[in-house]
């Protein structure tokens, strides 16, 4: 019999995608929702990437009929993506929208965001209510990204929250100066996530401790090194403390690494907590409450049971949710990007755990 990781899901599987790359297909689609000042002026203007993959980033069977970009069409999307694989719902994470995070002006960086925000409801959420949206938000101003939070965060279709990038940011996001968007995003019930793709760019730092990587794959490998520093700082800064709504998602960082650092975490606060005395549990703990983290890209060993142990070991039941990374060009499959599970596991990470971290109608899946 084959395993759940090469099978089609069974037809009552329900699938929940919580990273699909939609894009527009003319930057004018954003550019016309800026005020005059940047519209004439300006335009879209965010900083490129000195690392390019060979292979370029999106799939070619993902462009549309007409030619344009990957991702920029509802209606390929629906039928190559969601009716395809039957997926339930899909989380729209966006595409060249995250750099606005590294852009140097704060003020023009929340106006990219507010006309994305605006872009994406008008564009896509009212398409399909298959599509549920991210509200993008600059980490430059955390004060000013509360407010787009207030201004956006009453669609029915908007279920998180997006920070640029994971590598945008010149400080820890456990920082305090970030709480203010976090309450704001927990008064409304949704994530928080973040995702990389920006490292090494604009005004962020080098994407390594090490400095600055030379190749495509040696800066697409180290990305994961950047959610062990936000990770450790959202816990040791006591976030989940102070703010116990809140749920925060580490989307397209991989998995293998977790283990890893959550060890050391614990075995240092027991040595340590006089340094974090509003812990008053293992940082393990509110990781295993608090923090989602995406399949995508899952790492792949030659044996598959050395994945399945990293699931044990970091509760996958509860904390991992599938993810497609739909049209990247390392995106994984529904029918084929997971390893064998339980059964019960297995639709843990298709749907239930999505389904809890974005409050999604309890009618949605029936009794599945």
């Amino acid at each position: 019999m084959a395993s759940p990781a090469t099978e089609p899901r069974a037809a009552d599987s329900p699938l929940v995608d919580c990273d699909v790359h939609q894009a527009w297909s003319d930057p004018e689609a954003i550019t016309d929702r800026l005020p005059k000042r940047y519209r004439k002026n300006r335009g879209y203007t965010l900083p490129g990437s000195a690392w390019s993959n060979p292979h370029g980033l999106n799939r070619r069977d993902a462009i549309p009929d007409d030619g344009g970009r990957p991702g920029s069409d509802p209606e390929t999307l629906l039928e190559h993506h969601i009716e395809r694989f039957d997926v339930d719902y899909c989380i729209l994470t966006g595409a060249g929208i995250i750099e606005v995070g590294i852009a140097p002006d704060p003020q023009y960086a929340t106006a990219l965001a507010r006309a994305y925000n605006e872009w994406l409801i008008e564009e896509w959420l009212a398409v399909d209510d298959r599509f549920l949206g991210s509200i993008v938000v600059p980490p430059q101003v955390p004060e000013t990204a509360a407010e787009l939070i207030d201004e956006f965060a009453d669609h029915e279709q908007i279920v998180q929250v997006l920070l640029p990038d994971a590598n945008a940011s010149r400080k820890p996001y456990g920082r305090r100066e970030f709480w203010p968007l976090y309450r704001a995003a927990a008064e409304y019930d949704l994530p928080v996530a973040i995702h990389p793709g920006t490292a090494g760019r604009g005004v962020s730092n080098p994407p390594t401790g090490a400095g600055y990587p030379s190749k495509y794959i040696e800066w697409h490998t180290v990305l994961p090194a950047t959610y062990i520093g936000h990770l450790a700082s959202l816990l040791t800064e006591g976030v989940f403390v102070e703010i116990p709504d809140l749920t925060f998602v580490c989307i397209e960082g991989g998995l293998a690494w977790i283990p890893h650092l959550l060890w050391r975490l614990d075995k240092n606060w027991r040595a340590l907590r006089v340094q974090t005395p509003w812990l008053e549990r293992p940082p393990s703990e509110y990781v295993e409450e608090h923090v989602r983290f995406t399949t995508q890209p899952i790492e792949e060993p030659k044996d598959p049971s050395h994945i399945r142990a990293i699931f044990e070991m970091i509760s996958a039941e509860t904390t991992v949710m599938f993810a497609s990374d739909y049209p990247h060009w390392d995106n994984d499959s529904p029918t084929a990007g997971l390893p064998p599970l339980e059964d019960d596991q297995l639709r843990n990470v298709q749907y239930r755990t999505a389904a809890e971290t974005y409050d999604l109608p309890s009618n949605a899946f029936g009794d599945r």
